[in-house]
């Protein structure tokens, strides 16, 4: 299973799929998205990124869907490039895939004593491991404090940096010992999931391309088209909820001289939704998952 899709109904609902419409998957993985988008297109056209190469073996055959190996930040330009100038829907799952978490090799997890990559194109840039044994103790510190949102990141950074003067931090296992005297009882799991999720957010540099990407989206939408987002995690939600409700990431609210909040989207669901127990015990990775919908004016 190369990824089960969370929320898959609420947020392809929330699209309001027009048959001839043009709708773009920026987040392709596994494709659970979008052959649920291509099951309700007719006409339309479907358009798909996803910067881990490996992905494009899920493509299915069918001349409405178009494939680009790409990441979601060059979203306007690819768009224009294929001849797209305007789209009805854009949904974007954020999540990482089953495979990524599940593939030994590329480091996501510490499950498995493996190489620190986490890239999710692995085809070049720095990996987990570089910046482990580059950054200084006060970036290594921010990245735990900003990302990972861990207590006592200094002290954590510190570890880190007295581990790596006895020898180059290159594992998982490696990265487990050098910070093993911070893990509290029973919390092995939280702490280590934190850690991570700090540095692959590091190595992605995903707040960065969130952004960039939400910014496209709102110039490449029709008016009346709506954007899809499911996150994962707080940092995430909080970028896609300030730039839904007021078109600005720090949550800038700009009024109008009748005291109305100006924004460029109208909310489709003003409540974040969130899997139900059902799809929790099918799917207990989802529990996480939020998902936000806007419509832009």
């Amino acid at each position: 299973m190369y990824h089960i899709p969370a929320l898959l109904n609420e947020s392809i609902d929330g699209l309001n799929i027009q048959p001839g419409g043009i709708y773009v998957d920026v987040t392709f993985g596994g494709g659970g998205h979008s052959l649920e988008i291509l099951a309700r297109l007719g006409s339309g056209r479907l358009i798909v990124f996803d910067q881990d190469a490996g992905a494009e073996a899920n493509v299915p055959d069918d001349p409405g869907i178009v494939f680009l190996n790409q990441n979601f930040r060059f979203l306007r330009n690819n768009l224009l490039y294929e001849g797209v100038e305007a789209v009805d829907g854009i949904i974007a799952d954020l999540g990482v895939s089953f495979h990524q978490f599940d593939t030994p090799d590329r480091g996501f997890s510490f499950r498995f004593d493996t190489p620190l990559d986490m890239r999710m194109n692995n085809s070049g840039g720095r990996t987990a491991e570089d910046i482990i044994n580059g950054y200084s103790q006060e970036d290594l510190a921010r990245v735990m404090k900003e990302y990972g949102e861990l207590n006592r990141a200094k002290a954590i950074a510190g570890a880190i940096v007295e581990a790596r003067e006895l020898g180059r931090i290159r594992t998982t296992g490696d990265m487990a010992g050098a910070v093993r005297r911070f893990i509290p009882p029973g919390g092995e799991n939280k702490f280590l999931a934190k850690l991570y999720q700090s540095l692959r957010i590091e190595v992605n540099r995903e707040m960065e391309f969130l952004k960039e990407m939400l910014t496209q989206s709102l110039e490449m939408l029709k008016p009346g088209g709506r954007i899809s987002v499911i996150t994962y995690h707080s940092l995430e939600d909080r970028i896609v909820k300030n730039f839904f409700r007021t078109g600005d990431f720090g949550g800038e609210v700009d009024k109008d001289f009748y005291g109305n909040i100006s924004s460029p989207f109208r909310l489709v669901n003003r409540k974040v939704i969130v899997p139900g127990d059902e799809e929790i015990a099918r799917n207990s990775r989802a529990r996480s998952a939020r998902l936000r919908i806007a419509e832009k004016i």
